[in-house]
């Protein structure tokens, strides 16, 4: 396959989140063939695009339409279920799950990377847990093929090697996001406030005080919680009950008994504990 091709495959992929999974039988038995379609047909995760009985229109039809998937049968005369995927090229191959009345083909059949191994006569059941494997296994080929895509885009614009690309996306995705609005229920309705803006945040037994621009929001969650989801570079806890927006500090100023206040932008003067003065020194 070259390399367009394998864009524009790549593109098919990423853009249909609901992409069926398109499959292929492949067995010399025209009643297992019909049979396995119609166990197929009871499952709305598959599209099966042919029946083929041979190696020769397998190779064939798994060139001319990209399959995900082929259920193949392991003994077929003339070219048998291992031929045929030694005959594909890596770039091509699809997903396999092997096919066979016999079970002294398994151990070779995961050598060669087998999603599953099914015996004649199928049961639905089995087929059903092979397709949740093909499922999972799908989805992971989806994501590689996103993530080379991306990265294809990035080396374009940008110039840099591919090895340069794939270690700026190993540090972001290493990253951690932090909320940038809290979403706050209160009856039926929900106040979606910017993260910046909140002054400081207090604790109220089993709720959390939210404080922005003069208002007050409550929360029903723990600090722990609320302070998880919050940039520790922009708000620190400074009291067992407090987190501050270290962006609204205007003032620190320290009292006879060791203890501190902070002011706040908005006039607001807050109790610092010995124990996190420490912790947030570096930042005033």
């Amino acid at each position: 396959m070259n390399k367009v091709s394998t864009e524009n495959r790549a593109e098919h992929i990423i853009n249909q989140e609901e992409q069926p999974i398109r499959a292929l039988i492949v067995d010399d038995e025209a009643l297992a063939r019909q049979g396995l379609a119609v166990r197929l047909e009871q499952d709305s995760r598959v599209e099966l695009l042919r029946s083929c009985k041979n190696g020769r229109e397998a190779l064939e039809a798994i060139a001319e339409l990209e399959p995900d998937l082929i259920f193949l049968d392991i003994q077929m005369p003339g070219m048998s279920g291992f031929d045929v995927v030694e005959r594909l090229q890596q770039d091509n191959m699809p997903l396999v799950v092997f096919v066979t009345a016999y079970d002294e083909y398994a151990v070779k059949a995961f050598e060669v990377h087998a999603v599953d191994y099914l015996l004649k006569p199928i049961e639905q059941e089995r087929l059903q847990q092979a397709l949740d494997h093909v499922s999972v296994r799908l989805a992971g080929k989806r994501d590689q093929l996103e993530k080379q895509r991306l990265m294809d885009v990035v080396i374009r614009l940008t110039g840099r090697s591919e090895d340069a690309v794939a270690e700026l996306m190993v540090n972001e995705e290493s990253v951690v996001r932090y909320s940038e609005k809290l979403a706050i229920k209160d009856g039926s309705s929900t106040t979606f406030v910017p993260v910046r803006d909140i002054d400081w945040i207090d604790a109220a037994g089993d709720y959390m005080c939210v404080h922005v621009k003069g208002e007050t929001h409550i929360m029903r969650t723990t600090m722990k919680e609320l302070e998880s989801s919050l940039d520790p570079n922009l708000f620190q806890r400074v009291h067992r009950s407090t987190i501050v927006n270290l962006d609204r500090v205007e003032k620190v100023s320290s009292h006879i008994n060791g203890e501190f206040h902070l002011t706040l932008s908005c006039g607001t003067s807050l109790k610092m504990s010995r124990s996190y003065k420490d912790k947030v020194r570096h930042f005033f």
